[in-house]
């Protein structure tokens, strides 16, 4: 079983900077680096949608078309921890921002709680 915690979410203008922390406990047995890790968002009324990714290692990464450019995946696998700089921040980012742990070759299994991201423009 893998717990994730989110953090860092807040209040901010258009045009400003987030950076959220995702912090992890890998199952007996594995490491954190046997993850790939994903960010994910909901809005209201929307459906969860794919924001980024980042594989176990660091070396590759994803993102949605609407984040491309703005947004940076991250980990640190001695801390057990994944970043998402969100920088360029527009109304439309405004959502729960989620993280999840896919073990390699396998499904997302587990999802954090999530933590709200707020852009007022």
């Amino acid at each position: 079983q893998v717990q994730l915690v989110e953090s860092g979410g807040g209040l901010v203008q258009a045009g400003g900077s987030l950076r959220l922390s995702c912090a992890a406990s890998a199952a007996s047995g594995r490491t954190f680096d046997d993850y790939n890790m994903g960010w994910f968002r909901q809005a209201p009324g929307k459906e969860r949608e794919f924001v980024a990714s980042i594989s176990g290692s660091g070396r590759w990464r994803n993102y949605a078309d609407s984040v491309q450019g703005r947004f940076t995946a991250s980990r640190d696998n001695a801390k057990f921890t994944v970043y998402l700089q969100m920088n360029s921040l527009k109304p439309e980012d405004t959502a729960v921002y989620y993280c999840a742990a896919a073990y390699v070759g396998k499904d997302y299994a587990y999802w954090g709680q999530g933590t709200q991201v707020t852009v007022s423009s």
